[in-house]
């Protein structure tokens, strides 16, 4: 039976593999543009714009569809609330009543630093807001955004499962140029790959990865400064054939990163993604079980 796109409104936009030829997902959880109405932050909206991953949906989601691959992306902001965090990632003190969430606050590092769940500072420690938010508020974005994309995501990572006994899931991103410059000398990678140190996904599929990209010119790093957070963590488990790697890619490979404009090299990064894609449904196709794709 074949699979037709569901749109949860302002929330998430799926489009399930009509066919399952090959069991590969593709998710972009940070491109979200449409800010919900009860947002109702006070810092500049260009500073939070600049944390969206902008146009990682649109370098991704042509592929996806052309070759029958799943492909999950958000359409609200990570500044809303942040899918690839845990739901208890809360730093209490952003809270006006932390008692009455429904799980009790289990902050990170990324939470006290501001970037956790719901995002604090923007830009050099700008507050997103000017008050504290409520329980109420927390347990909302969690009902109506979080819950219902996880809930996406799995279905289209259950259905590879049904289909093949296994699952290839990449989780995409995009990260800016100055965020390298602490981690690299010289020359920052293209493209970062995360596996949570080998926890989230098959050495062999990351490094068959890291190689194709590798021959077509890129620079490739692994799991520094970016190992991938809650998304490949839940969903990886590559011992049971369920494997989740973040692809970060830089920026300025496709974008003036002060201006937001496009660049010229726009064109030929989505041409190497489609190749790239390929690649891994193929690659993924090979690694299903014979007996469950039957």
């Amino acid at each position: 039976m074949e699979k037709t796109p569901h749109h949860l409104k302002n929330v998430y936009e799926m489009h399930p593999s009509k066919h399952g030829a090959a069991p590969l997902v593709l998710d972009s959880p940070h491109s979200g543009t449409i800010y919900p109405p009860d947002f109702n932050f006070t810092c500049p909206i260009d500073q939070l714009r600049h944390a969206e991953d902008q146009l990682v949906d649109t370098l991704f989601e042509d592929t996806a569809k052309t070759h029958d691959i799943g492909f999950l992306k958000a359409l609200f902001p990570r500044t809303y609330i942040d899918v690839n965090r845990n739901a208890a990632d809360i730093n209490s003190e952003l809270l006006s009543d932390p008692e009455n969430l429904g799980a009790l606050p289990n902050p990170t590092q990324r939470s006290n630093a501001g970037h956790g769940l719901i995002r604090e500072t923007i830009g050099q420690h700008t507050p997103v807001y000017d008050r504290k938010l409520t329980a109420r508020e927390i347990e909302k974005r969690l009902k109506d955004y979080y819950h219902p994309y996880h809930a996406a995501l799995k279905s289209l990572l259950d259905d590879c499962v049904s289909r093949h006994g296994m699952y290839f899931h990449i989780n995409c991103h995009s990260m800016p140029s100055s965020a390298l410059r602490n981690h690299y000398m010289g020359h920052p990678p293209d493209f970062i790959l995360g596996d949570m140190d080998g926890t989230s996904c098959s050495i062999t599929l990351r490094r068959a990865v890291q190689f194709f990209l590798a021959d077509l010119g890129y620079r490739i790093a692994v799991n520094v400064p970016y190992k991938g957070v809650e998304i490949v963590r839940r969903y990886g488990a590559p011992a049971r054939g369920r494997n989740s790697l973040q692809i970060e890619i830089n920026k300025s490979l496709y974008l003036n990163e002060d201006t937001g404009e496009i660049t010229s090299d726009y064109n030929r990064l989505k041409g190497d993604i489609d190749k790239l894609i390929q690649f891994c449904a193929n690659l993924a196709h090979s690694q299903a079980s014979p007996q469950a794709a039957d």
